[in-house]
């Protein structure tokens, strides 16, 4: 695996571009994955695929002629999807497109701006704080244009119909745990079992980040109802303990079946509840979908000290150095267990066949606020409405809260949860989950619900 690894490690890969496509045929010399182009300006739910970017090169060169930043030594260094530019400007300019991540001075950051355009580069803060007054030389070698989203899928054919769903993302560029850990894992996952025979069959998907998740789904909803099981997997070749996120429902027999393995297996794992943010889990599990899909992976990302980033989330930091064999090898051993064990379960147990838990309970209109999401199935684009910060990738615990406040009402705005609820399970303040309500109604995205709604 760690073979792999280094092969995909220097590509510049987004959620677009030739990147994904050279990711993708690498991964084909080891599973038969099939490619799908999905052209710009088609509809996915409350999304639009994007424009494609692809880059050539990028640098900055120093008053003194010396080239400072450069593309080519590390893709980190250009804002992924930087609009092109070439042009001389002073240091005082340059800086309001320079991010750096103070808390880890010496890591270059990771930083997207997919759906706002813009340029910008990446170094550490310690050389930001270091560069002298004077003209810089600036170019990014880029170009955004129509073309297509790209994505790969692997399936292995049981015996039935119905599937269990195994999904990574694709779209980070040399960024060793988040994802290229999950992209080789899921690699020699596939191939491991090619050799073998299932009562289901099994879907493998290498899709970019979000936009691929709700593309796919997007895609295929006439057929999701197939999916019994799923795993979405990232992050899974660090040292940290073993971690699996429930479905939405939490109670599913893939819930029960991963919690049973791994407690038996693995007494430092940990299994935790579901939250509607993290990674595609979300969008498998937001309310108009509702699959039984979690999330398998490593303690690794938003650890913090004292509210400040240590992990090397999204930085440079995320290196081989954070890598380890054993932990991929210990990971897909007990994943192969898992899904051995799922895939004997009752193929007529109807638990998971419903995408939606039709369950009714007594709802108090009374004394509680209860929501219908208008746009349940996946997220909304919330950077249209103008409530989702435009630039992504970067750590800010200080605008955390309210957005972890709006994904949690958006996701839970079922009828069934009332904001009480919702502030209960988030454990965020009720005053701020109202709040969240109240932009989101008045951007049309929830509509309340009381004695007067129809059913």
């Amino acid at each position: 695996m760690m073979e792999l690894m280094h092969e995909l490690y220097p590509i510049c890969r987004s959620i677009t571009g030739n990147g994904v496509r050279e990711t993708l045929k690498i991964i084909r010399k080891h599973i038969s994955i099939e490619k799908f182009e999905i052209a710009t300006g088609r509809k996915v739910f409350d999304w639009t695929i994007p424009d494609e970017w692809n880059i050539f090169d990028g640098y900055i060169i120093n008053p003194n002629g010396e080239k400072i930043i450069d593309f080519k030594k590390l893709n980190l260094h250009v804002v992924n999807y930087s609009t092109p530019i070439d042009i001389t400007i002073e240091l005082s300019e340059l800086k309001k497109h320079i991010f750096t991540d103070p808390d880890m001075p010496n890591a270059v950051p990771y930083v997207t701006s997919y759906y706002k355009r813009n340029w910008g580069f990446c170094m550490t803060h310690n050389q930001l704080l270091g560069l002298e007054d004077g003209n810089y030389k600036v170019k990014i070698d880029s170009v955004l244009k129509p073309g297509y989203l790209t994505y790969g899928e692997f399936f292995k054919k049981g015996r039935e119909k119905n599937e269990i769903l195994i999904s990574t993302y694709i779209c980070h560029p040399s960024l060793c745990n988040d994802n290229l850990s999950g992209i080789v894992f899921c690699t020699m996952l596939g191939k491991f079992l090619e050799n073998f025979s299932f009562n289901h069959s099994i879907r493998f998907l290498f899709i970019p980040e979000t936009i691929g998740a709700i593309t796919w789904l997007s895609l295929n909803e006439k057929n999701i109802h197939r999916i019994k099981h799923g795993l979405n997997i990232s992050d899974i070749g660090n040292k940290g303990n073993l971690i699996y996120k429930k479905s939405r429902r939490g109670n599913t027999e893939t819930d029960k079946t991963i919690t049973r393995v791994l407690n038996k297996i693995d007494n430092n794992s940990k299994i935790i509840e579901f939250f509607p943010y993290g990674s595609d889990e979300r969008q498998y599990c937001s309310p108009g979908l509702n699959l039984p899909i979690g999330h398998f992976m490593r303690e690794f990302y938003d650890i913090t000290a004292n509210g400040v980033q240590k992990s090397g989330y999204h930085t440079s930091a995320d290196d081989f150095s954070v890598i380890s064999q054993d932990s991929l090898e210990e990971a897909l051993k007990i994943c192969v267990k898992i899904i051995s064990e799922i895939d004997n379960l009752e193929m007529n147990n109807m638990k998971d066949v419903k995408t939606n838990n039709t369950s009714k309970k007594k709802i108090d209109f009374r004394n509680e606020q209860y929501y219908y999401n208008l746009k349940p199935k996946c997220e909304p684009q919330l950077g249209k409405y103008n409530i989702y910060e435009e630039i992504g990738g970067t750590y800010n615990l200080e605008k955390k809260e309210m957005k972890f406040a709006i994904l949690w009402v958006l996701n839970f705005s079922d009828g069934e949860n009332s904001l009480q609820n919702i502030a209960q399970k988030s454990k965020i303040d009720l005053e701020i989950i109202q709040n969240a309500a109240s932009i989101l109604k008045e951007k049309g995205l929830i509509s309340e619900f009381n004695n007067n709604s129809e059913n």
